[in-house]
């Protein structure tokens, strides 16, 4: 039986979610408020994938140039990160306790899926052991190992703390201001951020970082941006092609509401709702095309091996 949708009455598949497994390692701040304004990750030197990630969704939201957002954090970028503070035992325990929203019990139950599928498919394809990564949801505002965490960043991967952050109002922002809808197209934005811990658990961030640091331009770090961004489409595939061969949960439908939301939060898409006209050397995530392409490649291939972005020359 099909488990409900987190929109109601929408058109397409209707993803069975609600039999998955629930994860363990979520921690839920909801209603706790905190966080101050500032950019996470930020360091001497240039600046972490996390940071990057978290500036070019803020862009997102405000229609503010990234390469504006990027140039502003490097400048402050001296000050460093700020760690997160230790919660108290009764407020960790607190955020131990499951969801009991919906929600919270959807997103806990594809960080359950996405721990399942990695720890059976990244030993057999990659040799790498998989060890899952925390999710956090909160509301406005909390602290992340790579500094501030804020809602209108949307979600994120802190590879410093390896915890992915989901304000999960994001969900409704996704349909209120980019008429994306469905309940697997939120579990896609879900499987992406976990891509990047993969990519983190592979040791593929730090280098990519690296060489970010080296980059001779604005432009050379946002190309290696977008390969990093189009690799994590690319793994949000491989999850759905491995989860779905196994536990039969999508329909055509669902398929069809990722690659809506890949098409509508691509860079030229962005950019054009926000100021007429596309610049393709800011792009940071890749074009509609392009992350529709690589989570289909993803989805088709069920290959790890099929996501490596940066042997390709066009992607």
């Amino acid at each position: 039986m099909a488990g409900a949708a987190i929109n109601r009455g929408i058109d397409g598949g209707t993803m069975r979610w609600e039999d998955l497994r629930s994860s363990d390692n979520v921690e839920d701040r909801r209603g706790e408020g905190g966080g101050g304004m500032g950019f996470p990750g930020g360091g001497a030197g240039g600046l972490g994938i996390g940071t990057i990630v978290v500036l070019l969704i803020i862009s997102y939201f405000t229609g503010i140039n990234p390469a504006i957002l990027i140039g502003g954090a490097e400048r402050i970028g001296g000050r460093g990160g700020q760690q997160e503070q230790q919660a108290d035992p009764q407020t960790q325990s607190r955020r131990r306790q499951a969801p009991t929203d919906e929600s919270g019990q959807f997103a806990s139950k594809i960080l359950g899926n996405t721990e399942d599928v990695w720890s059976q498919i990244l030993p057999q394809q990659t040799g790498k052991q998989y060890t899952p990564t925390t999710l956090v949801l909160y509301t406005g505002g909390t602290r992340s190992g790579c500094g501030s965490a804020q809602a209108a960043m949307g979600p994120f991967y802190c590879p410093l703390d390896k915890k992915v952050y989901l304000d999960t109002n994001f969900f409704k922002e996704m349909a209120s201001k980019f008429g994306v809808k469905g309940d697997f197209a939120y579990a896609y934005v879900v499987a992406h951020e976990v891509g990047h811990h993969v990519q983190d658990v592979l040791g593929i961030l730090g280098k990519v970082q690296a060489r970010q640091q080296q980059a001779s331009s604005k432009t050379e770090a946002n190309g290696l941006s977008v390969r990093i961004e189009l690799m994590a489409d690319c793994l949000a595939g491989v999850w759905a092609k491995n989860s779905n061969d196994k536990y039969a949960e999508l329909e055509q439908g669902d398929i069809d509401e990722a690659l809506n939301a890949a098409a509508q939060i691509g860079d030229d898409s962005l950019q054009k709702r926000s100021q007429g006209y596309v610049v393709p050397d800011s792009f940071t995530h890749g074009s509609s095309a392009q992350r529709q392409r690589w989570f289909t490649a993803g989805y088709k291939s069920g290959q790890t091996k099929a996501c490596d972005t940066f042997r390709t020359a066009d992607n």
